[in-house]
Order: C-alpha cells, then sequence, then structure tokens
C-alpha cells in the first residue's frame, strides 16, 4: 500500500468529522468518485487503499471499470449519476450500488435486470431536495409514495437515500431533511456530503459521503469549440 496525499487528507477529514459529531471512527463511508478520471488516475488511488468508487455515466465506468476490477476484485463501484432506463442491463452487471433510482420506469426496468441477471446491487432512492426542475430525483412530497410503491409493487429493496443539494443554498438543512425522511421510512443509508460540505453531512447522519477533487484534483474542463 502506497501514500496518497488526497486521499490521506480527505480519511483525516473524515475520522475528526466522526469524532467531532460523536459516531464512531469508521463508521462513514468514502466513496472516491472517479468520473472523469482515466484508469492511470485511479491506480495510485487504489494503491493506497481506497475500495468504494463512484461514476456518474455508466458507459463511461463501462469503458474503465472492467480492467480495474478484474485487478483488484475488491473493489466496490456505485452509480452515483442519472440512469437511463436502456442502461439499466450494463448498471445491474456493472456496479455494486445504485444511488439514482428515482422513477417508475427505473424501478422497472431495474427489477427486470435483476431478475435477469440474478445480481442484486444495493439501491438508493435520490431525493431532490431542493426541487430543482433541472435535477433529478424523486421531490420529497412524493418520496414516501414512490418508495412503497418500489417495495409493494416492484419488490425492490431499497436501502437508502441520496441527495445533491443546490449549489447556492446552505446544504445543512437538505441533509437534515433527508434524514428525517429515511428515518420515517426505516432506512439506513445516507448518501450525503461532497467535497465542499461533507463534515456538516457526517454531522448530520450521512452513512456515505462522496468525494471526488478533494481526492483526485479538480477536474479538466472541455476544450472550448472553435
Amino acid at each position: 500500500m502506497t501514500d496518497h496525499v488526497g486521499l490521506g487528507t480527505v480519511r483525516e477529514r473524515i475520522a475528526r468529522a466522526e469524532r467531532d459529531a460523536g459516531r464512531p471512527v469508521g463508521s462513514v463511508g468514502l466513496i472516491a468518485v472517479s468520473k472523469t478520471f482515466d484508469a492511470d488516475a485511479i491506480r495510485p488511488v487504489i494503491a493506497a487503499g481506497q475500495r468504494v468508487f463512484g461514476e456518474n455515466r455508466v458507459q463511461e465506468a463501462k469503458a474503465k471499470w472492467p480492467m480495474l476490477k478484474a485487478a483488484a476484485p475488491d473493489l466496490e463501484l456505485h452509480l452515483i449519476g442519472p440512469l437511463q432506463s436502456n442502461k439499466a442491463g450494463d448498471a445491474v452487471a456493472l456496479f455494486d450500488a445504485i444511488h439514482t433510482i428515482d422513477r417508475d420506469r427505473i424501478a422497472r426496468a431495474i427489477v427486470k435486470e435483476i431478475e435477469r441477471q440474478g445480481r442484486s446491487p444495493r439501491l438508493l432512492v435520490q431525493v431532490n431536495t431542493g426541487a430543482e426542475p433541472q435535477k433529478a430525483g424523486v421531490l420529497p412530497k412524493d418520496t414516501d409514495a414512490f418508495i412503497d410503491r418500489c417495495r409493494s409493487e416492484f419488490g425492490l429493496t431499497i436501502d437508502g437515500l441520496m441527495c445533491i443539494p443546490p449549489i447556492d443554498e446552505p446544504a445543512g438543512p437538505h441533509f437534515a431533511l433527508l434524514a428525517k425522511i429515511a428515518e420515517r421510512l426505516g432506512l439506513n443509508s445516507l448518501s450525503m456530503g461532497m467535497s465542499a460540505d461533507f463534515v456538516d453531512a457526517i454531522a448530520l447522519g450521512a452513512t456515505d459521503v462522496r468525494i471526488g477533487s478533494a481526492i483526485f484534483g479538480e477536474r479538466k474542463k472541455p476544450a472550448p469549440q472553435g
């Protein structure tokens, strides 16, 4: 195992946040968000001992992760970006957890692929806590009914909830809302908190934080056209 400065710093900050929140050190899972980074950038983080990674796009993950997982079979891969129903087969085959179940069509497609493949990733429902029209996720007022359908109509086991707060609002109230919904529904997993706000998320009950830039550095912006 080798050292990795960004990963080591993030782990220290998570441990400090756990202690400050009165939670056991090691109780919060770290998802290293590797979207847009190639295999060469990911390997040093794997070598430093990180085993759980997050990707936003099924196609991007499909291009780089089978090779990485073949070399390190204990890796765990989470889909944290929006899922299209026509990608459900690839998602169930490749990912160990899917954080973005948010509508009936996706739920039905996931059920079909779980039955077909005999593989059951952990499933979380994405909640659009800010009711942002451009963002995926179930509205808070519709979450109870949607999860009831997932359980009773579709036969899915929902493990928890995920949210991405609006970038122009304090994240804390959104994390608190997600925790309240999860408690009401008897859900154990809370996927919330990213590089800029994971300390607040841990204080409010996050079980998994999704951190990319603090580990990998800033993502390259696309080159301007023309």
